[in-house]
């Protein structure tokens, strides 16, 4: 391989964002360091901040997740290491900020209010790529993704979220995809969980197989490998649309020990990129990670693992978005 001209390189990446080659610790931070923007004209792909977390159930945190993404996400930038994808290329992504809530305390107004941000994102034709936040909020963002039908899903977690009403509200961050198909968002004969390995799999397993979830559990994954996963996965789903939510608890707390409800024996960072990078060609219309909670990571490598899983989510959309 010839060395490039590095002149004619950085030129190149400084179109991607203003600030996509300050240095990590200066320069305004926004995800990967693309542009900030109050417009979304002209925009492909959104990245956009949830900071709530009223929905979790326990260890509150979560809405620190998308300042503490972003300011890891200036160590990843602008091209995949693995996969040699430059997501800019394939359109114009930037930071869209966060979700600027009126409510933070009371759920059912939070809920109203995510839905209605994420309206004016999809009408406006712009794929949200979101970080949250607690795994609530992906209940209402698809809403407004799956508006005109249901869609696939791909859920990484180490819990089903089906459970019923608790505590008085039926939007908690272990609830949002009973929610989604009970609202006809998802098609469960399309919907994809793994890495499950739920503690409380008896109440909540149930319902995912009573409405024909297909659930790639961790011990699936070990005894089947990670090829089987995705080979299953892409069957599953076919060519139809499909929203991925990748919940940060779906990797062991080794890797990951800044997330409300940490479950051990999860994946590892690098079997979780395999994973994702082995869905590439999908025809995804949205995405998100949640559930970083940086008071239970002083070190940031939740956070920074959030962020690349971050990136991943952005190569896959906007390599959707090349295809369309």
């Amino acid at each position: 391989m010839t060395e490039p001209d590095l002149s004619q390189l950085f030129e190149r990446i400084a179109g991607y964002g203003r600030h996509m080659l300050d240095m990590p610790f200066s320069g305004p931070t926004s995800f990967f360091r693309t542009d900030v923007v109050d417009s979304l004209e002209g925009v492909d792909i959104a990245l956009i901040g949830v900071p709530t977390d009223a929905g979790l159930s326990h260890r509150p945190g979560a809405r620190y997740g998308p300042q503490a993404v972003r300011a890891q996400s200036g160590l990843i930038r602008y091209i995949n290491p693995y996969t040699g994808v430059i997501p800019y290329e394939h359109g114009r992504v930037v930071d869209a900020g966060d979700v600027p809530f009126q409510n933070t305390l009371v759920l059912d107004d939070i809920v109203r209010e995510i839905f209605s941000y994420y309206m004016r994102v999809v009408v406006a034709g712009v794929v949200p790529i979101s970080v949250g936040g607690d795994h609530s909020i992906t209940y209402p963002i698809l809403k407004a993704v799956a508006k005109d039908g249901p869609v696939g899903l791909i859920h990484f977690d180490s819990h089903h979220d089906t459970a019923p009403p608790m505590k008085g509200s039926r939007f908690h961050h272990g609830a949002p995809f009973r929610n989604a198909v009970e609202d006809g968002l998802i098609d469960p004969h399309r919907t994809v969980q793994i890495a499950i390995r739920d503690p409380y799999r008896q109440a909540a397993l149930p319902y995912a197989e009573a409405h024909g979830f297909t659930v790639l559990d961790m011990p699936l994954i070990l005894r089947e490998g990670l090829d089987a996963v995705v080979a299953t996965t892409r069957k599953t789903i076919g060519d139809g649309p499909v929203y991925l939510t990748f919940d940060v608890d779906a990797l062991d707390p080794a890797f990951a020990p800044g997330t409300g409800t940490p479950v051990v024996g999860g994946l590892s960072s690098r079997e979780a990129m395999i994973l994702l990078q082995g869905l590439r060609g999908l025809n995804i219309v949205g995405a998100d990670v949640v559930e970083v909670s940086p008071p239970y990571d002083p070190t940031g490598m939740t956070a920074l693992a959030g962020a690349q899983i971050l990136m991943e989510l952005l190569c896959l959309a906007s390599e959707s978005l090349a295809k369309k």
